[in-house]
This record gives structure tokens, C-alpha cells and sequence, in this order.
């Protein structure tokens, strides 16, 4: 067993016993896609759907595809992660969404 590992075992059952000197850290390291304008046009044109159709599906307004779209602003959160969703597979949200 890793040393790390061996640690993390011996804190968290000193915490879980009732020590409240040990701090529980959780790291999460997730890779946040970038989209360009143009790369966000050729995913909802993979659908195929309209601007007011995409934003619903992504549950944003369609003034905000809009600015995806032009550049004048960029998707966050949960946005992105359905983004990359849809970029991997453009007909992946059919099965919940009818549109």
C-alpha cells in the first residue's frame, strides 16, 4: 500500500472516531474543455438545430448561444460539460429532449 494511501486510511478513521484535529481534503481534477465560437457553430450545426432549439437543449437563453457564438462571451459549467457531451456525440441528448 502507498504511503499517501496508507495515510489517507489512518486520517480518515481518526476523523471518522471523533478527531476533529483532521482535515478532509478532496481534490478533484477535471479537464474543462474550450470552446471557440466556431467550434460551438459546427456542434449545433452536428445536431442540426436552431439557435432558440440548441439553447434549450442546453437550457440557456438564445441570446446566450448567440454570444457564445460571436465570441462576446463563453460557455461555463454545466454548459460545457453538455457541450462536450453533445461534440462526442451529437445525438446524445435525443433520447430526453424532444425537439
Amino acid at each position: 500500500m502507498s504511503k499517501t494511501l496508507e495515510k489517507s486510511l489512518h486520517e480518515l478513521e481518526a476523523y471518522l472516531d471523533g478527531d476533529k484535529n483532521i482535515k478532509i481534503e478532496t481534490h478533484c481534477f477535471i479537464n474543462m474543455p474550450e470552446f471557440t465560437p466556431e467550434r460551438i457553430k459546427n456542434i449545433r450545426s452536428s445536431i442540426p438545430a436552431t439557435q432558440f432549439v440548441f439553447a434549450a437543449m442546453l437550457n440557456v437563453s438564445p441570446r446566450t448561444v448567440s454570444s457564445w457564438e460571436s465570441g462576446k462571451s463563453n460557455p461555463t459549467g454545466s454548459a460545457k460539460r453538455l457541450l462536450q457531451l453533445l461534440d462526442e456525440d451529437p445525438k446524445a441528448l435525443h433520447s430526453v429532449i424532444d425537439f
